[in-house]
């Protein structure tokens, strides 16, 4: 007889309720440093396909380490593809985050793709994949959409414009606002705390509390992040593997080393 198993509880579940949950990027590709994040206390981890070297084999190999930590881990994906969130789900990433949804039914596309027919579109390969452990999770095609969490992102004008529609769609399980496209898209380049950019994330944010959807944003900066935090988002990215590593190694040789000519630093996001 197999070894039956299940799944962790995805990262829905308990979204909209209590405190709000507190994470980072994991960008390296590299599944040493995503453990070490994975052990940080945090709530929940973004591992990132889309501005990163993660491939799918690493993706799946940071999922595996991450597993051995009371993290939840979220996927981003490198575009809103159907082919890609079935090879994402299939690697048993549970929690997807779609980039660059701008519409209700880009949302919808992507609300199908996570879901088996005759309710969505995707392949169906659960004794291959690992997913459903190799067949070993009892009953997972009729309660994979249980165990799954997709969220989209809300980071262009158009996106801002349409953001009720894209949080009412069926099958979305929250959104989160990326401001750093938001501002390129809104002609604020590298400027996420323009008070235009800032005036866009918070009516998103009032927008999906109004409709009861859960809400998260990125923010590095500690101030905007409190700020998005009293505004009431579910959940929030404050760091990145990659920044913080960045921004360490500079303060140390800033501390043994003279002062560059221009003394600027560099920005975390």
């Amino acid at each position: 007889m197999p070894f039956r198993v299940g799944l962790p509880a995805p990262f829905k579940e308990g979204l909209g309720s209590g405190r709000a949950r507190v994470g980072m990027w994991a960008c390296t590709g590299n599944p040493l440093v995503t453990e070490i994040c994975a052990g940080s206390g945090l709530d929940w981890l973004l591992i990132d396909g889309e501005h990163s070297t993660n491939s799918l084999e690493s993706i799946s190999v940071q999922l595996q380490v991450a597993a051995g930590y009371p993290i939840q881990p979220v996927v981003r994906l490198p575009a809103n593809d159907t082919v890609l969130i079935k090879q994402y789900l299939d690697l048993g990433a549970q929690n997807l985050l779609i980039p660059m949804v701008d519409d209700a039914g880009q949302a919808a596309a992507a609300a199908a793709a996570v879901r088996y027919p005759p309710h969505g579109v995707r392949g169906v390969g659960s004794a291959l994949a690992r997913a459903a452990r190799w067949n070993r999770v009892e009953g997972y095609l009729g309660r994979a959409d249980e165990t799954i969490t997709l969220l989209v992102q809300v980071e262009t004008a158009q996106a801002v414009a349409n953001v009720a529609e894209i949080a009412g769609t069926d099958g979305v399980d929250g959104i989160f606002i990326g401001p750093s496209d938001l501002a390129a898209s809104m002609g604020y380049l590298g400027q996420q705390e323009h008070p235009e950019v800032v005036a866009a994330v918070e009516r998103c944010i009032a927008v999906a509390k109004d409709l009861g959807v859960p809400v998260g944003v990125n923010a590095f900066a500690e101030a905007t992040a409190r700020r998005y935090l009293d505004a009431g988002v579910d959940f929030i990215l404050v760091g990145a593997d990659v920044a913080l590593l960045a921004r360490a190694s500079e303060a140390l040789a800033a501390k043994y080393l003279p002062s560059g000519e221009d003394g600027a630093a560099p920005a975390s996001y």
